[in-house]
């Protein structure tokens, strides 16, 4: 079952980890594109905590990285909160 959203923060993160410039934002950005890409496909959604630790990772990497680069984290984390949005719970 494909999560649309969580499809789109996938390769949104994956643009940003293209235009970053510095190693370790490139490699943290990789590494949440490809958490998001299992979480669209995974047989159970990711609950509310998981979604949570996940903004704040990518909260943190924007503030690491250079405009552009913050620009598209930014747009994953408006996929990230739509799909949220939707999860029952908290």
């Amino acid at each position: 079952m494909t999560r649309e959203k969580l499809t789109d923060a996938a390769e949104t993160l994956q643009d940003a980890a293209d235009a970053a410039t510095d190693d370790d934002v490139r490699e943290r950005l990789e590494n949440q594109s490809d958490a998001f890409a299992e979480l669209a496909e995974a047989a159970r959604g990711p609950d509310h905590g998981t979604l949570a630790r996940h903004e704040h990772i990518l909260t943190e990497v924007a503030a690491d990285a250079d405009s552009d680069v913050t620009t598209h984290v930014e747009d994953a984390l408006e996929s990230i909160r739509a799909f949220r949005e939707t999860v029952e719970g908290v």
